[in-house]
């Protein structure tokens, strides 16, 4: 009897919200054998049980022992990673009237940061005159030193650009990815490899037995 060939792919990070993992949930399986198919993705890979968001880095010999316990003469062909990280996001009850309050607070920075914009193209470049206008309006006259738009000013951008830079964002707003999603790729890759390595080296790696 001809042995059965199943094709598998796993990228590098999987992101899950349940507790139990199948094989369906970390896998792309592709094989002529729809009922084999069926079967294993129902097949149970982890039990999770942390109450907080988690990362496990998982093997895929993990993976082929459990197909091979059901089908022990499939053929298995990896396509994917040989290791990787299995990201676990704890499922939390979203408050409707936070998530108004959040988006209240997003569009008053953007409309701030907007006019600030503009009024600093208007004077142009000039940050000091647009804080001195800034006094003249709403105090009457202009400060004669640092003063709490300065200082929120100081605070504020460095603060914009560390949010800005790690920002990963799960909707792509074009087709070609910019240097910026380039970046922050290349560096999540990178964040993913050393994670595997820790837990290789630490045995931490959910590997078969």
């Amino acid at each position: 009897m001809q042995d059965k060939k199943l094709f598998i792919k796993i990228e590098q990070n999987i992101e899950v919200c349940n507790s139990k993992v199948y094989l369906q949930d970390v896998a792309k399986m592709y094989s002529a054998d729809c009922k084999m198919l069926h079967e294993l993705n129902k097949t149970e890979l982890l039990q999770i049980k942390a109450r907080e968001d988690m990362k496990y880095t998982v093997s895929i010999m993990k993976v082929i022992e459990l197909i091979q316990k059901k089908y022990p003469n499939v053929d298995i062909e990896n396509m994917g990673e040989t290791d990787f990280v299995l990201s676990y996001v704890h499922p939390k009850k979203k408050s409707q009237a936070w998530q108004y309050v959040k988006a209240g607070f997003v569009a008053a920075i953007i409309g701030i940061g907007s006019a600030f914009s503009i009024m600093t193209f208007n004077t142009d470049v000039s940050v000091s005159d647009v804080f001195t206008s800034v006094y003249e309006v709403v105090l009457g006259e202009g400060s004669k030193s640092n003063g709490i738009v300065e200082l929120s000013y100081s605070i504020g951008l460095p603060i914009g650009i560390l949010v800005f830079f790690n920002h990963f964002s799960r909707k792509a707003t074009r087709n070609d990815p910019t240097p910026l999603q380039v970046e922050m790729r290349t560096y999540e890759e990178e964040v993913n490899k050393a994670m595997i390595k820790n837990a290789s080296r630490e045995g931490k790696t959910i590997d078969a037995n």
